[in-house]
C-alpha cells in the first residue's frame, strides 16, 4: 500500500514473488484450466497482488506459532480474532471470485466475541493450510507450464530438423563444438 493507504506500492508490485503466470499487471493465474496452463486473459483462479499474498501467508503462519507457544488472556484472544478476520478480509480483496468463494466456504466465522485458544489455533491452522494448498496449486501450474513449453520447444526443433533434412541441407549441429 502507498502511504495514504490506497493503491499498490512498489513493494506490492513484485510480479515474480509467487509462482504462476504473470501477465504484466501483477496478476498470478493460480490454477490449471482444462488440463492446460492458463491463458493470461482467461477467467479462473487469480491472485491480483502476489507479494501481498506472501506477506499475509507469512503473518498467518507466525500467528499460528504464537498461539501455540504462549497462553493468551481475553484481550490477546480478542485481538487475534480481529487480526484473523482482517487477514481473511484482506485475502478476499486480492483473490479472484472463485478463490474468494472457496476461502469463504472453508473458513468458518467465530461464534463468540472472545474465542478460546483452541478455536484460535484451529482457525489459524485452517487458514495456513488453505494458503499452503494455494501455493501448491501455483507450483503445479508453473510445473505444467514449464513442461508444456519444453514439449513445444522440442517439437519445434524436431520440425526444423525434418525441414532441413527434406531440403537436402546437412542437419545443424547443436552447440559450438565441432
Amino acid at each position: 500500500m502507498t502511504t495514504d493507504g490506497h493503491g499498490p506500492a512498489a513493494s506490492d508490485a513484485e510480479p515474480g514473488a509467487v509462482g504462476g503466470e504473470v501477465d504484466g499487471s501483477d496478476v498470478v493465474h493460480a490454477g490449471i484450466m482444462n488440463g492446460a496452463a492458463p491463458d493470461a486473459g482467461a477467467d479462473g483462479e487469480q491472485i491480483t497482488r502476489p507479494a501481498k499474498l506472501v506477506r499475509l501467508a507469512s503473518m498467518a503462519s507466525v500467528m499460528l506459532d504464537e498461539v501455540r507457544l504462549a497462553p493468551l488472556d481475553d484481550a490477546g484472544r480478542r485481538r487475534l480474532r480481529e487480526i484473523h478476520e482482517r487477514s481473511i478480509q484482506e485475502l478476499g480483496g486480492i483473490l479472484s471470485p472463485d478463490l474468494r468463494a472457496e476461502l469463504e466456504n472453508v473458513v468458518l466465522p467465530f461464534t463468540s466475541a472472545v474465542p478460546s485458544e483452541s478455536e484460535l489455533r484451529l482457525a489459524q491452522a485452517q487458514l495456513v493450510g488453505w494458503l499452503q494448498g494455494l501455493f501448491l496449486g501455483i507450483q503445479t501450474a508453473l510445473f505444467t507450464q514449464q513442461a508444456t513449453a519444453q514439449e513445444q520447444f522440442a517439437e519445434m526443433r524436431r520440425r526444423a530438423l525434418r525441414a532441413s533434412s527434406d531440403a537436402g541441407e546437412p542437419p545443424a549441429r547443436p552447440g559450438p563444438y565441432l
